[in-house]
């Protein structure tokens, strides 16, 4: 066998939940300049969202290592000679970005003083659909080398903001969301031989969009309802999580729960599944969400894909972001048999490769975009990879121009405001022992079931 020719890169992924873990590996691996062949660390952040095992089985993405950190450790970690990684992946929450892009700072100007100069290629960005805290929390992932865009109009809204505050904005890079894919979509044929399976309609869950039990209770009994109205149809409530498990956002009114209020119970024809989105777009007829970034995959495998309006088009649903796609109706109207067309011009923007018809007609336009998606991403590492020692980080937040903020935001992961470990910080040191690692354990359930029982118990008491 002859010797590979593609050039080692090592990749490390920090990230705060199972679908960020998700965007940041998947995104390493698209990114990655075309010759290299990837070593990929995984990095879960301690915390009320870090993934169990059965959401990083049905993530599905692999690495060559993964390990449970705090935040101190994994800067201890990356301030390490062996830890000699050429790019980073910061797929966290903002605050947390801007907490690790200090902390990354404070150690490598250590690193520096003792003539150690090189550092990876930072890069951060947005597992999804960016429709709330825009400036906020894009001011707090400025001073990575990269902040990806998944979509033209969000390359356009990050750079105005970064220049809108006198930022540098060079950091903005275009791509698309890491995890689309998947054969198009082909038009439900009930008589076809491969199965015949029933016209399949998936409601995809989202964990805090609705927050309220009243308008969750809504969406599920619309749900239920058009089960019993199609009897002939398969109606799937896709969830992401199991109760007890938290992912990206909180979930407080789990739709298990709910659902096992339903008086009679569902229709046979209703089902709960979990697993890989994917999967579960591979027979999926119809998608229907509030506002789910599992819109975005469905969209680019031109499946019929419907943003509901029943509860509103509103800033906190997030379906907003959809105005103007072409997929916005209700469920009065797909109780009714309606089926969507999306706006080629709105999909183009979103970075998503499907266009005009749903039904699989003629080639979409941009089709086979996606590919070359990430040639910028990939370029840019590669110059900074091979273009001599990088800069420091310039984080826009610092001491000086947000002395009420910044502090903190990085003493919420035991950072001082210059980034050095603050007293008392966890000891990276040793692993956590047996008594430590149940105590921890019991201390995530505790927050879960504060989360999803006694706090929406509180709530009702108050507004008695």
């Amino acid at each position: 066998m002859p010797a590979s020719t593609k050039k080692s890169l090592r990749v490390a992924v920090l990230a705060d939940s199972d679908t960020r873990w998700k965007w940041g590996a998947l995104t390493a691996n698209r990114i990655a300049p075309a010759d290299s062949d990837i070593r990929l660390d995984g990095y879960l952040l301690r915390g009320r969202a870090t993934p169990t095992a059965r959401q990083l089985e049905e993530v599905g993405v692999r690495a060559d290592s993964l390990r449970e950190v705090t935040s101190v450790e994994f800067l201890r970690e990356m301030a390490r000679e062996e830890a000699a990684y050429d790019v980073l992946v910061l797929s966290l929450v903002g605050g947390g970005v801007q907490a690790m892009l200090h902390g990354l700072s404070h150690q490598w100007r250590e690193r520096a003083a003792t003539g150690s100069t090189e550092r990876p290629v930072v890069v951060t960005g947005y597992v999804g659909v960016v429709y709330e805290k825009l400036a906020d929390g894009l001011l707090l992932r400025h001073g990575a080398d990269l902040v990806l865009a998944n979509s033209r109009q969000d390359a356009d809204r990050f750079t105005a903001v970064y220049e809108g505050v006198g930022a540098d904005a060079s950091s903005v890079t275009e791509v698309a969301l890491p995890f689309l894919g998947g054969a198009t979509y082909e038009k439900h044929d009930p008589s076809a031989k491969q199965g015949r399976r029933p016209y399949t309609v998936v409601f995809a869950a989202q964990p805090s969009v609705p927050e309220s039990r009243k308008d969750r209770t809504y969406l599920l009994n619309r749900l239920i309802q058009h089960a019993r109205l199609h009897p002939d149809r398969e109606v799937l409530l896709k969830l992401r999580s199991k109760p007890g498990e938290h992912t990206t956002h909180i979930e407080e009114q789990p739709y298990q729960r709910l659902a096992e209020r339903i008086p009679g119970g569902p229709p046979a024809n209703f089902r709960l599944v979990y697993g890989h989105m994917g999967e579960v777009l591979d027979r999926t007829d119809l998608l229907v969400t509030v506002s789910s970034t599992a819109a975005l995959e469905s969209l680019h495998r031109r499946i019929p894909t419907v943003v509901l309006t029943d509860l509103g088009v509103r800033e906190s649903l997030g379906n907003h972001h959809f105005v103007g796609s072409g997929c916005l109706a209700s469920w009065d109207r797909l109780d009714d048999g309606h089926i969507p067309t999306p706006d080629e011009r709105w999909v183009a923007r979103q970075g998503v490769a499907a266009a005009g018809s749903v039904s699989g007609g003629g080639p979409a336009a941009g089709e086979g975009s996606y590919e070359t998606a990430f040639d910028a991403a990939r370029e840019r590492i590669a110059a900074l990879l091979g273009g001599g020692t990088l800069p420091d980080l310039a984080p826009y937040y610092t001491p000086a121009t947000a002395p009420g903020y910044l502090p903190g935001i990085l003493a919420r992961h035991h950072l001082a405001p210059d980034g050095s470990p603050l007293p008392g910080a966890p000891d990276a040191e040793r692993e956590p022992g047996p008594v430590r690692q149940i105590v921890r354990r019991a201390a995530r359930g505790a927050y879960r079931h504060g989360v999803q029982r006694v706090a929406p118990v509180i709530r009702r008491m108050g507004e008695l």
